[in-house]
């Protein structure tokens, strides 16, 4: 399984938002985080967040059995390590 952490702050909303919106993402709480879980690949598009880049680049609070391949101004990509 896939696992990306972000913060629960308002900056963060977009990204969280654009993650709920694939239905292969689970969503989820835990502590002061939310957990974005899928069984396949987690790719959340920079621009359907509405981000601005120096929120994208600080969103990722933590990955578990994870790695980021794709961390720019178009999208974040993280694969099952």
């Amino acid at each position: 399984m896939t696992c990306l952490y972000v913060l629960e702050v308002p900056e963060n909303e977009g990204v969280v938002e654009v993650a709920a919106s694939d239905p292969d993402n689970r969503i989820d709480k835990v502590g002061p985080y939310v957990r974005i879980t899928s069984d396949d690949d987690i790719v959340i598009d920079r621009r359907a967040t509405g981000c601005r880049h120096a929120v994208w680049y600080s969103s990722i609070a933590g990955l578990e059995d994870a790695r980021i391949v794709q961390h720019d101004k178009d999208a974040l990509r993280v694969v099952r390590r």
